[in-house]
């Protein structure tokens, strides 16, 4: 049997997911998660062989959950699946080890055939999602710009940023002036804008 973990915030979608992979004949669900801190937590007491995110969950992101489950339960292999099929989101998961990336809409019998090909070393990467990756481009923001544009993004001021940051008001402002030229913004709000809008962030 392969054994699987769930991470999803919402609960409805978890359990449709829970439900779809339970009817697979070789494939069970040892475990679910509300969010990316839980996955962990999940991940350690069941020992799975997949760990399947959500990107977008409150606390701790998908993306930031599979860098840690690389660390800690390092025989699972990740697997994404998101709304988002925003191109800076696969280039990001893939660098934090997850091994297949999926979007939502694909039919359910896509996502069992991609756990079991997954088990088999393989990587499995959505077609269109792989296109639009590699005709956008790296992310140009550096992770410090990154860092900075992201504690910008609510509308906190240059002088929470540094504090949050543990930076001097003059770094947060060239880091938020070279985010700005980077992503091609006239300012930091649609900086912001531009770079969530591709997955940069």
């Amino acid at each position: 049997m392969i054994r699987v973990v769930l991470a999803e915030d919402q609960s409805m979608v978890r359990g449709a997911l829970a439900s779809l992979l339970g009817l697979e004949p070789d494939i069970e669900v040892v475990g679910e998660a509300a969010n990316g801190d839980e996955v962990i937590t999940v991940a350690e007491a069941t020992r799975p062989d997949i760990a399947l995110l959500d990107i977008e969950m409150p606390g701790r992101d998908g993306i930031a959950a599979a860098e840690e489950l690389r660390r800690r339960v390092p025989g699972c292999r990740v697997v994404i699946l998101t709304t988002f099929g925003r191109p800076g989101y696969l280039r990001r998961a893939m660098e934090a080890g997850a091994v297949a990336f999926l979007v939502k809409d694909s039919p359910a019998s896509e996502l069992a055939a991609a756990i079991r090909r997954v088990l088999r070393g393989e990587r499995v990467i959505d077609p269109g999602l792989a296109a639009a990756a590699l005709s956008a481009g790296p992310n140009p923001l550096s992770p410090r710009e990154r860092d900075v544009l992201s504690a910008a993004a609510d509308g906190s001021t240059i002088g929470d940023v540094a504090a949050r940051l543990h930076l001097s008001e003059g770094t947060v402002r060239n880091y938020l002036s070279a985010a700005i030229h980077k992503t091609g913004a006239r300012n930091r709000i649609e900086a912001v804008r531009k770079a969530q809008a591709q997955g940069w962030l």
